[in-house]
């Protein structure tokens, strides 16, 4: 169950940023329909990418929860990749490294600072993936 809080917790933050921005940038959520905006302006694809994950005490009792947390800048395919970079910059400042975000007694924490793939260039769309990893730790109460 805690891969669901992992991902509520990137998730809602990166929802309540993209909704707040002028003009809003709609957000392709996994496995949820989503018809891209016309006309090549940009949007975003987020994706969990879960990790393997662990046990870190004898007992079995600690889960160890590591993964990458992915965001997909997706503009024009012309213009050049200022667009793209500018978006990049403000995920930067949103996901800043050691970020801990928190449900009740539960926490997750950034292990990375977010880092700029190569662009995925196609006919229709400019995509730049950004990604950064997460741990989380957890033990019963």
């Amino acid at each position: 169950m805690s891969e669901k809080l992992i991902r509520t917790l990137f998730d809602g933050r990166l929802s309540a940023w993209a909704a707040a921005r002028v003009p809003p940038l709609p957000v392709a959520w996994e496995n949820v329909p989503f018809t891209p905006p016309a006309a090549g302006a940009p949007y975003l694809r987020a994706y969990l990418l879960r990790g393997e994950a662990t046990s870190r005490d004898l007992a079995g009792d600690n889960r160890n929860r590591v993964g990458v947390y992915q965001v997909s800048i997706s503009c024009a395919p012309t213009g050049g990749p200022g667009a793209a970079e500018n978006i990049a910059a403000e995920l930067d400042a949103l996901f800043p490294m050691n970020l801990r975000l928190t449900s009740g007694t539960f926490a997750v924490q950034q292990m990375s600072p977010l880092r700029t793939r190569p662009p995925l260039v196609d006919a229709d769309r400019y995509t730049v993936p950004v990604d950064f990893q997460y741990r989380s730790d957890t033990y019963p109460t």
